[in-house]
């Protein structure tokens, strides 16, 4: 089967939308998202439909939780928590019923679903070879997605060998054939790796193998939905330098 990964969406809407298209006309038969449906842009309603109407699984990121009043706001950053204060009194009702239902991991699928990591799936960032090779440790599938970091990377641990990763560019393509795996698919809303394009994956759960994508999309539509808003303008520009 042939699966469309994406994660933190953000609010994104202009984003989404263009994530979604590319799917659409891919070999995709399922669309899959680990989180971050919300926060830091300002259509979190439109995402949440989005997701409502295409996600086959979707996960609960550490936003949509703070959004949900699971997790302390001044546990996050000033304009995340700003964000998340103005997304609970703006979204719908039915847009809060779905988020209370979802979790940040799923373990019933071929690969491992965490939002952030299987060591911890709504806080951790997996940026290093030593904090993946500890999640890979800890992991039960051989294979694992995660999100959270907002940027495209895998890592990668075979017989004998200490874990390795780097980030990834679009069209690179992965050989999930063996080993074991920490893939990250990127932001589909608020990219951080320098590319601001919007980001997501193919994954051959047949063939094990996996392709990065990016989209480019409306970003000047997303600032000026963000500054409409009134957040905070730094969330509308770093859209544009993928930071």
């Amino acid at each position: 089967m042939l699966v469309a990964i994406v994660s933190d969406i953000h609010g994104n809407r202009q984003a989404f939308e263009a994530v979604l298209d590319a799917i659409e006309v891919s070999d995709c038969e399922e669309m899959w998202c680990l989180g971050d449906l919300v926060g830091y842009g300002a259509e979190p309603d439109a995402c949440v439909e989005l997701a409502r109407r295409h996600a086959a699984i979707c996960l609960a990121g550490n936003h949509d939780l703070g959004v949900r009043g699971d997790l302390p706001l001044e546990e996050f950053s000033r304009g995340a928590a700003l964000a998340a204060r103005w997304t609970q009194e703006t979204i719908t009702p039915e847009t809060r019923e779905y988020l209370d239902q979802l979790k940040p991991l799923n373990l019933d699928e071929k690969v491992g679903l965490y939002h952030a990591s299987p060591r911890d799936p709504i806080w951790e960032y997996v940026l290093s070879a030593l904090q993946a090779e500890l999640c890979l440790d800890s992991q039960g599938h051989r294979v694992c997605l995660i999100g959270h970091s907002h940027v495209a990377l895998s890592f990668s641990r075979f017989s004998g060998d200490a874990a390795t990763g780097q980030t990834r560019a679009a069209d690179e393509e992965l050989d999930l054939g063996a080993g074991e795996w920490l893939v990250n698919p990127g932001s589909v809303g608020q990219p951080r790796d320098g590319d601001p394009r919007a980001a997501w994956l193919e994954l051959d759960l047949d063939a094990w193998r996996a392709v990065y994508r990016r989209v480019e999309y409306d970003i000047d539509g997303a600032a000026a939905a963000i500054r409409a808003a009134r957040l905070p303008d730094s969330l509308a520009e770093r859209l544009a330098y993928g930071q």
